[in-house]
């Protein structure tokens, strides 16, 4: 089921249908960063039933729900924004098409203060998704992932616990197919 893409920061990672570690069932994950030393993504399609200040008290006033980002470090808080160059979160990291991942927290809570960053531009994570060296290379030889070029839609998504299907569907063909493989062949 290769794509024939290869993993790269700003590109998805889409959990094959029949991967079945609960951690990674049917996920879509957002690669920020992936080098010779190993990757690190965000789970884009995994609401909490949290939101910013949960977590955050001083930030309740900003109206955000938290995502579930991967099972790494779940006591950190990571997050992706999409803004202009002369409007983004200071020491940001830009992934493409003005999506940035991360920055300085002062310059955030200031711009979140301001609504200079609005609710449907940012999505905070906790915890991560993390691979080793050569790990996400030996996983996707396996076919447990499938590679995808993104989309800010995809990023944020409105319904983001429909991402996984969506994307496999615009990819067409087989990965079109894939889409509508059962949730629990066993029970068919």
């Amino acid at each position: 089921m290769a794509s024939g893409l290869l993993p790269e920061p700003g590109r998805l990672l889409l959990a094959e249908p029949y991967l079945l570690n609960p951690d990674f069932w049917r996920t879509v994950i957002l690669l920020c960063d992936h080098n010779e030393k190993g990757s690190f993504g965000l789970v884009l399609n995994r609401k909490l039933k949290l939101t910013l200040g949960d977590v955050i008290p001083d930030l309740s006033f900003f109206v955000a729900p938290l995502h579930y980002g991967g099972p790494v470090q779940p006591d950190t808080l990571h997050y992706l924004h999409r803004a202009e160059d002369n409007n983004a979160i200071k020491e940001s990291i830009l992934l493409y098409d003005q999506v940035r991942w991360g920055g300085d927290f002062d310059d955030l809570c200031q711009k979140l203060h301001r609504y200079e960053i609005l609710p449907n531009d940012i999505r905070f994570f906790v915890g991560y998704s993390g691979w080793d060296e050569n790990q996400l290379k030996n996983e996707i030889s396996e076919n447990s992932w499938i590679v995808a070029d993104s989309t800010n839609e995809d990023i944020f998504a409105e319904k983001p616990s429909k991402l996984w299907h969506e994307v496999l569907r615009s990819m067409g063909g087989i990965y079109a197919s894939i889409a509508n493989f059962p949730e629990h062949p066993m029970l068919n």
